[in-house]
């Protein structure tokens, strides 16, 4: 029966461009281009469309009296070779028009045509004209010479696509005779008979009137006229050989519409027979009422829940997985065949069909616009065939009725345009959401009852037939624009782009899958126990005596009978080996296909109606319903993943991934969006590359990479929802809200605010609504807030588990784990969240904030790491570790690593900013050191905060506990440089002026006052060297404060290390020089805080690192810091003993000068008993101990300096004074009494011969009895026991010391510092109670006097504040009193 295929083509050898045509065309097959290597042998087919054939039937031998199907297979195949020719032509060209006419700049650059627009333009409208009628000389004489030079090479590029136009000629030709044959030769085409046959017909038909719609996109005419100009420019005038014959194909299909009605006229009423009795199916599939209430997609009776299995119509639920195709069948049939619509049923079906569709799919993403077309090519022949019934209604009855008809159909294709501009949209989403909601009930009862899933296999293929025609329908209308016939204007369809639906029909479509691939075992074993009593069934129905009359010839006898072996050789299922059993029933289906090609043949002795009659009398099924059943279940057994394939495969929307993702954004985390939809979304992608056809071999890789760039913009799309989940929580508006805590001055203000109202009723003021009050939450008005958070929390949580359990997608060579995705997403968002929280708008955050937020953050990630079977701990502690260590990754570890990648970015923002903003003081805030509240204050903010509120304690442990060990280390290591530096200083002042003070120390030894203030006069640059020594000093107090932090968090987390750290400290050898363990041991102790000295000790440190302190003139170091009594830095210098230090930080000096003198001595003496050492014979100490002496000698080394510098900077001090200039004295003793305090080589008793305690005790008393109203008031309590908003103090607004005047100086003593807040200058003294302003009526202008009588000739006026915190906007009272000291020397 079915003639091979070299016999074929050699059977159409006259329709063959290969006879006489060049060597390239010649070949044994025409078609073997298009079949390949695997069409040609016996294969299955690869289109889904006939894959119900399986194409089993191409290796059969036949007999005569059957229908060769091979070719009916072939053919398809080849139709879906040349459309996707014609597509990748298309898309080379840039999409021309060629019935307008309308071609772009990059068609004529694509190297297909002569670039010469006006030739090619006039031979194309021209057509058929040949171009020698044309004068294309006279046209464009130039664009012809150069032709006629490149001929050759126009000819070889247009040579491929010229063999497509003969290739489609001869396509034409072939699939006519074969459908004509078909349609004249088989008995019936009607679905509840024949449906293989007829399904494998329809798709020849279908295939054969796409592809000739398809080629009207081509452009043909130009093609073809000119290659024939540069065939006979090259080949000495002759014409092309097939010219003539396709300029008449051409032009016969010119449009094409007219001639495929002429040519399929023949087959018009074996169409329209099939059309009518596919619309019950059709009409069944739009009516969403009767499928939700009869159940058809429920595997329950919606009526009786006790039946389980779904027995009420499994047929017509069987047959809706084909209601696509019916479909499509009625839109094509009707547009070819438009007499078919003068059925009386007919006009039912087609309105039914062209009211949900506004295009007509050609080819992937191609298609004509559906209702111009019927209206341009059906309409007329429908008024033709109305204007002939017409005509003949007076002589015939029946022409009555036909003109009735006709003018109905007149009127539906009149009108249907506008009702599917309108209705289309909205009955296919009530379609999809009809699909949302039984998909989704299929999904739980199946997960539930997996054991009723394979009696419903074929109602599973149905659903994901019908969600697959919606999807595909939804992406192929979106951005359409049909055009009304009446107004003549483009009007597009209204397509919601956030359609949720579609995210659960592709979920469900993936969950039916993954159910179905689950239990692919269950599925067999029933298809196989099925198959198993379809056997019996089979040979009892053989044995009736209607069979036995029929007296079948040798051949069907034979095939009926292989047919009952096949079944009853099939393994019967036992146990658990389901899995195991190899069964291959495709000669079972190839034996029955024969059967089926030969009892529909009218060409056949016995036919399809013989069976029926013989075997439907025994009450049972039929002979052929046995075998067409059995036919499908066999299916399920050996191709069960190609049939989920045809009917659940997306394939198809890669040519709308664009849109695809343009919805996935819109819908995913939308309110209607869940996150377990993204494993669809994504899992689309591994069937892209499967649209790649083998015709264009470029297409595997373009669409290999569209795939995996659209699963990566998903994946970026899915991780920014998730990042933006994670930022939602982690917001002010989040979980920020669940744990508001005021701030101590927030909370002060809240109080202070309360003690001012004086009506309850009155409203606080604005300001106070500025901080939302804790538990704010629990409010009824905040309610939705919350569900807002719950909700967010669920999703997160919801996402992260779907995520984790995802399979990988795999497109091509490609493998995306999702998992690995989202942990990367997670880490890095919590890196940048890190990074983002340092700084505020102003500067740099509090620490304390700034821990309470990266804690958040990483309650978070532990939130969402319970639903992750990853360590997302781990990815938190490296990423920390990352941005705290400073150094080369290397270096953290014993091996080598070759990347030297810097890291510590926020360490060293943090580091930077407290060493240029505290330290150094750049902005000029006045930031000052207060010993007795252990932080530095400010004069006004620095940045967003002032100074107290990011260096007190509280602040400094949040910054250790966030940064660790290396954080500490790395601050450490910038104020040492930064203090090296300024020692450095201090070295190239004792070089410069060391003849100076020499003479200084032997002027002070001698007595001579004359020469020593000579000498004093001439040291240079005093002031910037103290400035120095200051700023040093401040390096000092805040790495004292930061080792005393980072002591409390040691402690804190790690009590035992911090113990046994303690305790091996006191107990380590003072000797020296230290051992190199020793060392660092002291080292870790004096940065925990655990040394006694730490400031001597890391001044020590500085030296020895930079081998400071090595020259003989820092053995006058002591005088130097005495010179200092002598700088005009005192006359500006105020006590205040509420910060226990002076207002221009002069008390950091005896810090610097109580260090530098002692690790000087420290550095001198080690240095000398190396040098010792060096010189010795190896004889140890013969009369002390090493280590005692070392100890002693260090000590008395120390001591012996303090003594110089004290004795002579108290003779300095008390020679100095006169009553002309007398006010540094105060200043100048209580700085020698603080350095006595601040050192421990420095007992007060070496003070009391050169000042007595009794004029400093004096002194104290005068301050600190007056101290609410005193001179010099300066910043007052700290953040935490005074949290208000605005105090003052007098710190100096600049750094620059002027004159001997006091400038005014006020502060805040708030660590919140809010940009509204103003000073009033005008009433600077208004308070709200009247007290403090009787006091300062009381003592403006009364003199101080003190233990001692002062000459009343001078007096420098004094700055004076009050502690007490201010309740209004402007700040609290300052008081300019006339300074007198508490002593007086006459």
């Amino acid at each position: 029966m079915a003639r091979s295929r070299q016999h074929y083509s050699s059977q159409d050898a006259s329709l063959s461009p290969t006879a006489g045509r060049s060597r390239e065309w010649e070949g044994p097959s025409r078609w073997t281009e298009y079949l390949g290597p695997d069409m040609t042998s016996p294969m299955p087919s690869r289109t889904s469309r006939n894959a119900s054939l399986d194409g089993q039937v191409q290796a059969s031998g036949g007999s005569h009296k059957g229908l060769n199907m091979q070719w009916v297979v072939q053919l398809i195949e080849v139709a879906d070779g040349l459309m996707a020719k014609m597509y990748r032509l298309n898309q080379i060209l840039d999409y021309p028009d060629p019935v307008g006419h309308v071609f772009t700049e990059a068609f004529w650059k694509a190297g297909v045509f002569p670039n010469h627009p006006r030739i090619c333009l006039l031979l194309s409208k021209k057509f058929p004209e040949h171009f020698s009628k044309l004068q294309l000389e006279r046209v464009d004489k130039a664009s012809l010479d150069a032709l006629h030079d490149s001929a050759e090479v126009h000819l070889q590029s247009l040579e491929p696509w010229v063999q497509l136009l003969l290739d489609l000629m001869a396509f034409r030709e072939q699939a006519l005779r074969l459908i004509l044959d078909l349609s004249s030769t088989v008995i019936t085409l009607l679905p509840h008979q024949n449906s293989l046959i007829l399904h494998a017909f329809m798709d020849l038909f279908c295939s054969f009137v796409r592809v000739n719609l398809f080629s009207e996109k081509m452009p043909r005419k130009m093609m073809l006229q000119t290659y024939n100009l540069l065939h006979t420019m090259s080949r000495n005038d002759r014409d092309f050989d097939y010219y003539h014959r396709l300029v008449q194909f051409i032009d016969s299909y010119d449009p094409p519409l007219k001639g495929l009605q002429e040519d399929l006229n023949f087959v018009s009423p074996r169409i329209g027979e099939v059309l009518e009795a596919v619309g019950p199916i059709i009409f069944l599939s739009t009516d969403t009422r009767k499928l939700r209430n009869e159940g058809f997609l429920s595997p329950y009776h919606p009526r009786y829940p006790d039946i389980l299995t779904n027995s009420a119509h499994p047929m017509r639920a069987q047959d809706l997985a084909n209601v696509t195709s019916y479909r499509e069948w009625v839109l094509l049939g009707y547009l070819v065949c438009p007499d078919e619509l003068l059925r009386v049923t007919s006009i039912d079906i087609a309105l039914v069909v062209l009211k949900e569709n506004l295009i007509l799919p050609l080819f992937r993403d191609e298609y004509i616009l559906l209702h111009e077309d019927y209206q341009l090519y059906v309409l007329p022949r429908i008024l033709e065939s109305k204007k002939m019934a017409k005509s003949g209604r007076t002589k015939q009855k029946e022409a009555d009725l036909e003109y009735s008809v006709a003018k109905q159909v007149e009127k539906m294709i009149s009108e249907v345009h506008e009702q599917a501009l309108l209705s289309c949209d909205v009955i296919h989403r009530e379609r999809r959401i009809l699909l949302k909601q039984e998909i989704g009930r299929m999904v739980l009862f199946f997960t539930d009852q997996p054991s009723l899933l394979a009696p419903n296999i074929q109602m599973v293929f149905s659903a994901l037939a019908l969600a697959q025609c919606e999807v595909i329908w939804y992406f192929q209308h979106v951005g359409v624009a049909s055009s009304k016939s009446k107004a003549g204007r483009m009007v597009s369809v209204d397509i919601d782009p956030n359609d949720p639906t579609i995210g659960f029909l592709l979920d469900g479509m993936d969950r039916l899958c993954c159910l179905v691939r689950k239990y692919i075992a269950a599925i067999r074993g029933y298809a196989l126990s099925f198959l198993s009593s379809c056997a019996g069934r089979i040979r009892f129905l053989l044995g009736t005596p209607g069979m036995v009359a029929l007296d079948l010839d040798s051949t069907l006898k034979g095939l009926f009978q292989r047919i009952v072996q096949h079944l009853e050789n099939i393994p019967k299922p036992q146990g658990e080996n389901i899995s195991a059993i190899t069964c291959d029933l495709s000669d079972f289906r190839k034996d029955w296909l024969l059967i089926l090609m030969i009892v529909t043949s009218a060409r056949s002795s016995i036919n399809i109606r013989h069976l029926e009659k013989a075997t439907v009398s025994t009450g049972k099924e039929g002979l052929l319903s046995e075998g067409n059943a059995a036919y499908n279940w066999s299916r399920c057994v050996d191709e069960l993943e190609s049939q989920l394939s045809k009917h659940g495969s997306l394939k198809r929307l890669y040519f709308y991934h664009q849109h695809l993702t343009a919805v996935f954004r819109n819908t995913m985390f939308g309110p209607e969006g869940r996150p377990q939809h993204c494993c669809a979304w994504l899992g689309v992608a591994s069937s892209f590359p499967e649209c790649a056809s083998p015709i264009v071999p470029e297409e595997v890789t373009k669409i290999g990479r569209d795939a995996v760039l659209y699963v990566e913009s998903l994946i970026e799309s899915i991780m920014g929802g998730l990042e933006g989940l994670i930022n939602i929580l982690d917001s002010e508006g989040g979980f920020g809200a669940l744990e508001i805590q005021l701030l101590p001055e927030q909370a002060a203000f809240y109080l202070n605010n309360a003690s001012r109202v004086s009506i309850p009723s009155t409203k606080s003021p604005k300001v106070a609504a500025g901080f939302p009050l804790p538990g704010h939450e629990s409010y009824p008005e905040n309610n939705n807030s919350i569900k807002m958070l719950e909700a967010a929390m669920q999703r997160l949580t919801n996402l992260c588990s779907i995520l984790n359990d995802m399979e990988p997608i795999c497109v091509l060579n490609h493998v995306f784990v999702l998992r690995e995705y989202m942990r990367e997403c997670i880490l890095v968002n919590f890196k940048r969240r890190l990074l983002a929280v340092l700084k505020t708008d102003n500067d740099l955050q509090r620490p304390s904030i700034l821990e309470s937020m990266i804690r958040r953050h990483m309650r978070i990630v532990h939130l969402a790491e319970q639903h992750i079977s990853m360590d997302l701990t781990q990815g938190i502690r490296e990423i920390l570790l990352s941005e705290a260590f400073t150094g080369p990754v290397s270096s953290l570890h014993l091996f080598d690593k070759p990347a030297e990648q810097l890291t510590g970015s926020a360490t060293e923002v943090v580091c930077n900013w407290y060493i240029e903003n505290i330290v150094k003081d750049i902005s000029g805030a006045g930031i000052l050191f207060t010993p007795v509240h252990k932080c530095f204050k400010s004069t006004r903010p620095v940045g967003g905060y002032f100074a107290e509120s990011v260096t007190d304690l509280r602040e400094l442990q949040a910054f250790v506990r966030l940064f660790g060990g290396y954080g500490v280390d790395r601050l450490d290591r910038l104020m040492k440089e930064h203090t090296a530096a300024l020692l450095n200083c201090i070295d190239t002042s004792l070089r410069s002026n060391r003849e100076l003070l020499e003479a200084v120390a032997g002027s002070m030894h001698s007595g001579d006052r004359l020469e020593r203030e000579a000498c004093l006069k001439q040291i240079v640059d005093l002031d910037t060297v103290i400035g120095f020594c200051i700023e040093a000093g401040q390096a000092l107090a805040f790495d004292h404060l930061l080792a005393e932090a980072a002591g409390a968090v040691l402690e804190e987390g790690a009590p035992l290390i911090y113990s046994l750290l303690s305790g091996v400290i006191k107990h380590i050898p003072e000797e020296l020089p230290e051992k190199k363990e020793i060392r660092r041991l002291r080292g870790v102790a004096n940065s925990s805080g655990l040394v006694a000295d730490h400031d001597s000790e890391w001044a020590r440190s500085i030296l020895e690192e930079v081998g400071g302190a090595n020259d003989d003139s820092w053995s006058l170091l002591p005088y130097l810091f005495a010179t200092f009594m002598t700088s005009n830095i005192w006359n500006t210098t105020g006590f205040n003993v509420d910060t226990g230090g002076f207002n221009n930080n002069i008390h950091c000096l005896a810090r610097c000068i109580s260090s530098v003198i002692a690790g000087r001595e420290y550095v001198r003496l080690e240095r000398e008993h190396h040098r010792r050492r060096s010189f010795s014979n190896g004889r140890a100490g013969e009369t002390f101990d090493p280590e005692i002496q070392s100890r002693v000698s260090a000590e008395a080394s120390i001591k012996s300096a303090m003594q110089i510098f004290i004795k002579f900077s108290a003779g300095i001090v008390l020679d100095s004074w006169n009553e002309i200039n007398r006010s540094h004295l105060v200043a100048k003793l209580i700085f020698l009494d603080q350095l006595c305090e601040i050192s421990p080589f420095l007992p007060r008793s070496y003070l009391e011969p050169h000042v007595p305690y009794a004029i400093l005790r004096s002194i104290y008393s005068q301050y600190y009895t007056n101290s609410p109203s005193i001179p010099l008031a300066l910043l007052s309590s700290s953040p935490r026991h005074s949290p208000a908003v605005s105090v003052a103090h007098a710190s100096p607004v600049s750094r620059h010391f002027r004159g001997d005047s006091t400038p005014q100086y006020s502060s805040n003593d708030s660590g919140f510092h809010k940009g509204s807040s103003s000073h009033s200058q005008e009433h600077p003294y208004d308070m709200d109670s009247g007290s403090l302003r009787s006091v300062d009526s009381k003592h403006r202008n009364v003199r101080r006097s003190g233990p001692l009588d002062y000459s009343s000739s001078r007096k420098v006026k004094f700055v004076e504040g009050s502690t007490s915190g201010s309740t209004g906007p402007s700040p609290l009272p300052r008081f300019a009193v006339s300074r007198s000291g508490p002593i007086s020397y006459k």
